[in-house]
């Protein structure tokens, strides 16, 4: 029985779809102005897992996330670059499919992107202002008023009269309550990127997106709704209230939210300079590794990053790959059963993929002592440790090839270095220990570490 942790009511609820066996699932996706970052492979890292899980349980799930592709960072940025704005989109849409593709990251069942829906945010607009919900300023802006909304800040459970004088408030000479937020910006006379409306030249505004996106799709609900804690407020909180005034009979059953990336003690962020790149961090480190460490804290929870959390994330991997190194998963339905139940326990409690994780260390263990005294017994619980990670997507590629770390090596240097070993254990036969010495030496230049057993000669590459 799966439980949930709702952002809404603050407590773990049984997860009940509101069709049966079909859910409805929606994330908040990325703003494309720049390449991806560690924050947003925590929480896309977190969601596929989620979403493969409920795959896993029979549920039939159409998960959508949105590219917002519409801002002032993205219309500058191509500015800066004397790119077309449409042309920098799309590169940066690219570059972020093949960031996520690398990390095991499925696709979702459609990526809306918000220029394709300025209709759709123009209609709600229209209803909004028609209901009083909404109303123009001196600035020729389209504003939302939050006093129409009786609800506002349940989701967040912020203190209004707090927020009014802390940063998010603004000039009371545009809004008529400072927590009031845009839903159509009006173009300025040198503004090269706009769409035409009732209210004159202009574009959307960030929260209007997303209202207008999920009401087209899913029509009348989202069972789940996610995306990073540090949308909850004001995105998620300006979300739910427009939508509610728009479509009120619209269900959003569950709201989820991954906890934020912390580094040196603050949470990450490019404001601040400690941003890391996705592609920078896909040259040091094994896809896999990356998404072990993204899971190997609760996903409601900070996590901690830094070079010896990533090397200890590396370190486990290494170890569940060690285990199924030199076995032949036998397919069986009763070995370490109870592991197993165990397991599925574990992510029933809200996904808790770390106490997931040490199921899986406790079954690599049982294969790593059976290897020395029944292989055959290590043969079935290597089937159990696989089919386990398997359902989370870790333990895809052959265990020689993830040790091996071939996935940092072009078929070229393989080749060469596995023509060196031989050479070597050719010259080790022989017991020609000065020229098996000149080898190695000539094998630890290509940054690679090698390992000699009884038989063979096992590599890796030392990145």
């Amino acid at each position: 029985m799966l439980k949930i942790f709702n952002t809404l009511t603050r407590k773990k609820e049984i997860f009940t779809p509101i069709e049966n066996k079909k859910i409805n699932l929606y994330v908040c996706g990325i703003t494309v102005y720049d390449f991806c970052h560690i924050g947003h492979a925590r929480t896309f890292i977190v969601f596929d897992m989620i979403v493969r899980y409920l795959k896993f349980l029979g549920f039939k799930v159409k998960y959508v996330r949105n590219i917002t592709d519409i801002d002032d960072k993205i219309i500058l940025k191509s500015l800066k670059k004397n790119v077309d704005i449409k042309d920098f989109s799309n590169e940066m849409i690219y570059l972020m499919k093949q960031d996520f593709l690398r990390l095991g990251i499925d696709f979702p069942d459609a990526e809306p992107r918000v220029t394709d829906h300025i209709h759709d945010v123009i209609q709600i607009i229209k209803k909004l202002i028609k209901n009083h919900n909404a109303y123009i300023n001196s600035e020729g802006d389209v504003v939302f008023s939050i006093d129409n909304d009786k609800s506002y800040g349940s989701l967040s459970r912020q203190s209004l009269k707090d927020l009014i004088s802390n940063k998010y408030s603004t000039s009371s000479r545009i809004k008529k309550n400072p927590l009031d937020f845009v839903l159509w910006k009006k173009s300025k006379e040198k503004d090269k990127f706009f769409w035409e409306s009732p209210w004159g030249k202009g574009r959307p505004g960030w929260h209007i997106e997303c209202t207008a996106i999920t009401n087209v799709i899913f029509k009348s609900h989202i069972d789940i709704h996610g995306g990073g804690s540090d949308l909850l407020f004001p995105h998620h909180e300006n979300e739910m209230s427009q939508t509610r005034c728009f479509n009120d009979k619209f269900k959003i059953n569950f709201w989820m939210h991954s906890g934020m990336v912390v580094i040196h003690n603050q949470k990450m962020s490019k404001s601040l300079g400690n941003a890391y790149f996705l592609k920078d961090m896909l040259l040091e480190y094994q896809p896999e590794v990356l998404r072990y460490f993204f899971l190997s804290t609760h996903y409601r929870h900070p996590i901690y990053y830094s070079e010896k959390n990533l090397k200890t994330a590396e370190l486990s991997l290494r170890y569940l790959y060690n285990a199924l190194y030199n076995t032949n998963p036998i397919p069986n339905s009763t070995e370490s059963i109870n592991l197993e139940l165990l397991f599925y326990d574990a992510i029933n409690d809200d996904f808790n993929t770390p106490k997931a994780f040490f199921i899986l260390i406790k079954l690599a263990k049982e294969i790593n002592y059976f290897k020395n005294h029944d292989l055959y017994k290590a043969n079935l619980l290597a089937f159990r440790l696989k089919k386990l990670a398997m359902t989370l997507n870790f333990l895809s590629e052959k265990p020689v090839n993830f040790l091996q770390k071939k996935s940092f090596l072009s078929e070229e240097k393989i080749r060469k270095i596995e023509i060196l070993i031989k050479q070597r254990n050719i010259f080790r036969k022989l017991k020609f220990w000065k020229k098996a010495d000149q080898l190695r030496k000539e094998i630890h230049k290509l940054n690679v570490i090698l390992e000699d057993a009884h038989d063979k000669t096992f590599w890796r590459y030392k990145q």
